[in-house]
């Protein structure tokens, strides 16, 4: 039976905050998509709100926010859980345990540099565009295209997770039990320590 692995606490914090904010953007993002364009797919699941908009809006300005700390955390200590020099080399060992890991890591970096896209293009969005019609602007179709790599690589990265490393990688994330020697939690104690300790 495998054991849950241990994640550190700082990754679990920021890829927590990440997947919800993700998650919200794109159910938001689609009904946004489904209530004023839907030229490819519409569900008429909503009726055209403004406010719609405004809460998909409210999601992608935290995400920004939370993304920024993600990124960096992922290109630095996380760097192994992104595309490696032999990925793609090993995408050639189909079926392998090789195999799996190098296209989990390969949907990790799509999605993370989609998810960066994502943020990106709305901000050079106006929200007065769907209303008033305006479905072809360049940067509206960049912004539906990174979400629906995001949406690709997400479930890829669900279904490569549970393929990996079972159940018990699933639910390392759930975790929030954390160990004295974890860095994050070591550097939070040092600065609580140093603001408890008298001043000289």
């Amino acid at each position: 039976m495998r054991t849950a692995p241990y994640q550190p606490l700082l990754f679990r914090i920021l890829h927590g905050l990440s997947a919800l904010l993700v998650i919200g953007a794109l159910i938001s993002g689609f009904l946004v998509y489904d209530s004023w364009d839907g030229r490819m797919i519409r569900l008429g699941l909503t009726n055209s709100d403004r406010n719609l908009i405004d809460i998909h809006g409210t999601f992608g300005f935290f995400l920004f926010f939370v993304f920024i700390g993600f990124a960096i955390y992922s290109l630095s200590a996380g760097r192994k859980r992104l595309v490696q020099a032999r990925s793609l080399q090993q995408l050639t060992e189909v079926g392998q345990p090789v195999w799996w890991v190098a296209l989990q890591r390969i949907a990790n970096t799509l999605m993370l540099f989609a998810a960066a896209l994502a943020v990106v293009s709305g901000k050079f969005q106006d929200e007065n565009w769907l209303p008033n019609g305006e479905t072809n602007h360049i940067w509206y179709f960049v912004h539906i295209a990174a979400w629906a790599v995001v949406l690709i690589s997400f479930l890829i990265h669900l279904s490569m997770s549970a393929k990996v490393g079972g159940i018990p990688l699933l639910t390392s994330m759930l975790n929030w039990k954390w160990r004295d020697e974890d860095r994050f939690v070591q550097q939070c104690q040092q600065l609580i320590a140093r603001f408890r300790s008298p001043k000289s």
